[in-house]
């Protein structure tokens, strides 16, 4: 369900992508329209790790999620399960750093800057980020750093929060 719902996520933000990189072109800064994005299109496998407390969980809602976009017609296509996958490896490294045994702040912390790093180390070897300045280079990191806690960290916590507090799942 979670990445049903993720996946339907990622594929509205298509256009949303797309309509603010056009935005952001004039001013040279349309590559950062990925990064501000960041932090939405990686919450389902922080989410997902949060909640099952097991180990690939983040992994493969990640995957999944991304092939739901793809199906329903995401403009990325077969490119977005690849990055799924990647996005929810990255994910995952965070849980498993902790050894799949603390679930808080610190394994979703370890977690978002994981994907952050993995993801912005894709961003570098396939969509030619290594050819940008090293000053443009450290304001995308920052961009993304900041977006993926925010949605990734702050927000997913908040789900899990509410979601403990109305007893769906156990604390």
């Amino acid at each position: 369900l979670i990445a049903l719902f993720f996946g339907v996520i990622y594929w509205i933000l298509g256009p949303i992508y797309t309509t603010l990189t056009a935005a952001l072109t004039p001013f040279g800064l349309a590559p950062a329209a990925n990064d501000i994005l960041e932090g939405v299109w990686v919450m389902a496998g922080p989410l997902a790790g949060l909640l099952f407390r097991v180990p690939g969980s983040a992994t493969l809602v990640e995957t999944l999620a991304s092939i739901v976009e793809m199906f329903i017609g995401g403009q990325f296509g077969a490119a977005a399960v690849i990055a799924g996958l990647v996005q929810g490896a990255g994910a995952e490294l965070g849980y498993l750093v902790t050894g799949y045994k603390v679930w808080n702040w610190l394994s979703l912390s370890l977690s978002v800057i994981f994907v952050t790093v993995v993801t912005f180390i894709r961003e570098m070897i396939f969509y030619g980020y290594s050819k940008y300045s090293l000053g443009l280079l450290v304001m995308l990191f920052i961009i993304r750093l900041v977006s993926t806690f925010i949605f990734s960290g702050v927000i997913n916590m908040m789900i899990v929060k509410m979601l403990q507090r109305s007893h769906v799942v156990s604390n």
